[in-house]
């Protein structure tokens, strides 16, 4: 079980630093013209963080 904590420990490390990257691209998105590498870089990074919030939503149940 130790093993799992320190799993899902690691995943909300990700989770984190993928939070405070969404937070840094959106303070560089333009209030008009949004230029497509940004939009690009955004949506992929939510991505990523709905992936990784997935993952702990199956494993948190399993903890109990």
């Amino acid at each position: 079980m130790a093993e799992m904590e320190k799993t899902t420990e690691e995943i909300e490390n990700k989770l984190k630093l993928l939070e405070e990257k969404i937070g840094e691209v959106k303070r560089r998105l333009p209030a008009h013209s949004v230029k497509p590498p940004i939009m690009m870089e955004l949506l992929e990074l939510e991505d990523r963080r709905d992936v990784l919030l997935k993952i702990i939503g199956k494993l948190k149940p399993a903890e109990r």
